[in-house]
């Protein structure tokens, strides 16, 4: 039907391009003849992007995926490669000893039945959005690929755990618990506390500065460290009254220390057993996050401005979806106060 264009005996096109020696037949998915053409028009202009020189033509896809990830490392969190990582360790024994241009649907499926009923939906979204990314670089960095074949993988939808959040009294129990322990878990306390009053996460609070606090302008940084927040943004919030007065409180018991606000990184352990102790659900580091939202949210603050308190740059969407049912029983719980009227 014209050069590299033709038609099956059902009257859809397909084509036929070579390029470095490699031929490509894929089908146009039509039998309108215009159409046709200018599908095929758009697939010669990909591959005439593609590479014809060097030994990435030939890559097996454990060498590619090493090589991507490889070049990924400087731009990610040690948490977030060693994520990739453990998604890698998952694929590979599908795929990695093929040919990169010899994968395709049969490979995806064996993986599918292998890994399938073994992994949440969390760990087969990550090896999902990982075999993308590969694929993309292949495509877009080293220009071997026409198509990304991992397209067509599809998310799987992770059921959301439901949110425990401690009522005012379970929060004081468990404070108050812990400071009756040993040095440790007093520690551990401090700790709680200012995860309850400034929303931060365990990470970026363990790595909190006295510099990094302002009594004078009312302000703390938070920075992350080195490592940087999740979002690798520093942020600036309010020193909020109980805030304040917890530093206020540390500084009075340290008035030389330096650096870090906290001698501890983190007070899982101590968290429990005082929950064990008290009868309470199995609070973590996240939950005082939680409590600190809730908390925010009953005395009216806006969703957008505890996105930024949080560090959340969606502008609130995240924290709307996520506590909008507490907005809504604080709201109706402020409505019942609401008795007055004319008949007395």
């Amino acid at each position: 039907m014209g050069p590299n264009l033709y038609r099956a005996p059902k009257g859809t096109y397909y084509l036929l391009v070579k390029r470095g020696g490699k031929q490509f037949r894929r089908s146009l998915r039509t039998s309108d003849l215009a159409l046709a053409k200018r599908r095929l028009r758009e697939f010669q202009e990909r591959v005439t992007k593609l590479s014809v020189e060097g030994d990435n033509r030939n890559l097996r896809f454990e060498d590619l995926a090493n090589q991507w990830l490889a070049s990924r490392k400087a731009e990610l969190k040690p948490s977030s490669f060693s994520r990739r990582e453990v998604a890698l360790k998952g694929l590979l024994p599908y795929l990695g000893n093929h040919p990169l241009r010899s994968i395709g649907q049969k490979h995806f499926d064996a993986w599918k039945a292998g890994r399938g009923a073994k992994i949440s939906a969390r760990s087969w979204n990550i090896e999902v959005e990982t075999l993308k990314q590969i694929f993309a670089y292949a495509k877009e960095d080293l220009k071997i690929l026409v198509d990304n074949p991992a397209d067509t993988l599809k998310r799987r939808k992770v059921k959301q755990a439901g949110i425990v959040i401690p009522s005012k009294e379970q929060f004081r129990a468990l404070v108050q618990n812990l400071r009756e322990g040993h040095r440790a878990t007093g520690e551990a306390a401090g700790f709680v506390e200012f995860l309850a009053y400034s929303g931060c996460r365990k990470e970026e609070a363990a790595e909190v500065l006295w510099n990094d606090v302002n009594f004078a302008l009312g302000t703390l940084l938070v920075t992350g460290g080195e490592k940087g927040t999740k979002n690798h943004e520093v942020r600036t919030i309010p020193l909020f009254q109980p805030l304040q007065r917890l530093l206020e409180t540390i500084r009075t018991r340290k008035p030389q220390a330096q650096g870090r606000i906290f001698e501890i990184r983190a007070a899982r352990m101590q968290i429990l057993r005082a929950c064990e102790r008290l009868g309470l659900p199995r609070f973590g580091h996240h939950t005082m996050r939680h409590f600190f939202c809730s908390n925010a949210i009953e005395a009216g603050c806006d969703f957008k401005v505890i996105a930024g308190w949080l560090g959340h740059k969606d502008g609130g969407v995240l924290v709307a979806r996520t506590y909008g049912h507490l907005r809504n029983e604080h709201s109706e719980a402020m409505a019942r106060r609401i008795t007055f009227d004319a008949a007395g």
